[in-house]
């Protein structure tokens, strides 16, 4: 049996992403992938068992990083303000450094594969924000509400933002628009304040 190399996997990982982002799901195959990696067909099959496997996977280690980065320096603890504010700087980071996985991870997740993906996916995430809302529910720093009104309210106006900045124009294309500290803030404090008491 023929044992695993890493570097190989990291490659084919690396190119799965670029091919789902340039030709879609349909677009991507198995004989096509091995051909970008440089390698031969029956190698990708001692990383994954098909194609379904290897999405799967790709998807559910893309949105897995995504989130754990997403928690960097935060805790569900924290007063919500300042909790929000390091998840809005947490996320915007990530997003602006990584557009590529960032691509990948949105046609993957409004795909066949998407339920699965995001379930595996959010597991720790689930857990910890839904500490945090309820964390500030409890401290009556915000108004009670479900979790998708928070998430649409929370984090809506950053993906908005984020989407604008990776366009470069801003609504109607008729302006230049770069996602800066400022505007960040000014967003983030209507969004405090919309979900204040």
């Amino acid at each position: 049996m023929r044992t695993r190399d890493t570097n190989k996997e990291e490659i084919v990982k690396q190119k799965t992403i670029e091919m789902i982002v340039k030709h879609g799901i349909e677009g991507f195959a198995m004989n096509r992938l091995a051909k970008e990696c440089g390698i031969s067909v029956a190698t990708l099959y001692i990383y994954y068992a098909d194609k379904e496997d290897l999405i799967k996977k790709v998807g559910t280690e893309l949105g897995t990083y995504f989130f754990k980065s997403s928690l960097k320096d935060f805790s569900p603890d924290m007063p919500f303000a300042e909790g929000l504010a390091k998840q809005w700087e947490n996320r915007s980071s990530f997003m602006m450094e990584n557009t590529d996985k960032i691509s990948c991870w949105e046609i993957l997740q409004n795909s066949n594969y998407g339920e699965y993906i995001v379930n595996e996916s959010l597991i720790e995430l689930k857990e910890i924000m839904t500490k945090f809302l309820h964390g500030a529910i409890e401290r009556k720093e915000i108004v009670p509400v479900s979790k998708e009104v928070f998430w649409s309210i929370a984090y809506g106006p950053l993906y908005n933002l984020l989407r604008f900045h990776e366009k470069g124009k801003g609504l109607g294309g008729s302006s230049p628009f770069k996602l800066t500290a400022e505007i960040q803030k000014e967003a983030l404090s209507l969004v405090i304040k919309a979900l204040k008491p």
